[in-house]
């Protein structure tokens, strides 16, 4: 298309770019407000309220990431605006330089800026996934309560579709429910008896993926008392909406009072009782259970059992029989 044609076509199409600016402009604004809202509720957003240094060391890294980033985007979404202005086929005036080829100053931003973006991001990166290491977390090691207190140790294992917890030291059980003392490190052994899973606690915790037949760690710790929102990040089937779990986060005495509660249940984790719970079913309600005995070696039965072969069939109607 020749200059002339470009300069009449923009001059024909000037009159309905005016007419329709405005109200796609609202729409848009108004389709913008409402995305963000479901968006409010999502753990982006937990994560930017920790209650534990783990989760505090990785919102540091996390808003650091996103003011170096966008201090890269934002400037060219700006460029890119002016630029397609100014040299839009109807403004004459712009200037016109056939000849140009090279200009130094702006080699140096081509290439300087993005190298000390990415040196930024690297130092951030390495020094964010120290921080928040799940076997040896400088966040908490640092922490001043973390060295006077040896770490609460707790067997997570992930179910069609729930989370099993397993207390090894106090020899006691919870399905949908984890009880956590404040101030106190607390170390997860992870596994799953069925497909891969992610556990989150947003406002605690990173996600760490739990996959079937193998022993993974999480360590945390939370500083607050207050109930935090935990679930798996990660799809995992017909009943992946209802696999939450509340973290209760309580002071030590009143921890040791819970412990005291759960021994008197009548549940026993048997290994029969296990078979049972680790059948495929989708639990809307998510009521917790407590068991005041748990079957010796549970986790390492749970690996062996999966490196067996071991599978639980999931109904192909699974999502039609809701418990």
């Amino acid at each position: 298309m020749s200059y002339q044609n470009a300069a009449r076509l923009d001059a024909t199409m000037r009159p309905v770019r005016r007419a329709v600016r405005r109200p796609m402009q609202a729409a848009g604004a108004v389709a913008l407000f409402a995305l963000s809202l479901p968006a409010m509720a999502t753990p982006l957003f937990l994560t930017l309220d920790p209650a534990g240094p783990v989760a505090r060391a990785e919102r540091y890294t996390l808003i650091v990431d996103a003011i170096i980033m966008s201090a890269i985007v934002i400037p060219t979404i700006v460029l890119t605006v002016i630029f397609l202005r100014r040299y839009r086929a109807s403004n004459t005036k712009a200037g016109y330089a056939p000849a140009w080829s090279r200009s130094i100053g702006l080699e140096i931003a081509m290439w300087g800026i993005p190298l000390i973006a990415v040196g930024l991001l690297s130092y951030v990166v390495y020094t964010g996934t120290q921080a928040s290491d799940p076997y040896h977390p400088g966040a908490i090691e640092d922490h001043p309560a973390a060295s006077s207190q040896p770490a609460l140790n707790i067997d997570v294992i992930a179910l069609d579709w729930r989370w099993l917890f397993v207390y090894p030291e106090q020899h006691i059980a919870t399905l949908h429910t984890l009880e956590l003392p404040v101030n106190r490190p607390v170390r997860f052994h992870l596994t799953s008896a069925t497909v891969t899973n992610s556990f989150f606690i947003p406002r605690l915790a990173g996600q760490i993926y739990v996959m079937p037949g193998m022993h993974t760690q999480q360590l945390l710790q939370a500083d607050q008392r207050g109930t935090y929102t935990g679930f798996s990040a990660a799809q995992s089937g017909a009943g992946f909406s209802w696999m939450r779990f509340k973290t209760h986060v309580v002071a030590p005495a009143a921890f040791q009072s819970w412990v005291a509660r759960v021994k008197t249940s009548s549940q026993h984790l048997t290994d029969a009782r296990y078979e049972q719970l680790a059948q495929p079913t989708i639990d809307t309600q998510g009521k917790p259970q407590y068991f005041s005995s748990v079957a010796p070696g549970l986790f390492d039965h749970v690996i062996d059992e999966v490196r067996a072969g071991k599978v639980y069939p999931t109904h192909l109607f699974a999502g039609k029989k809701m418990k």
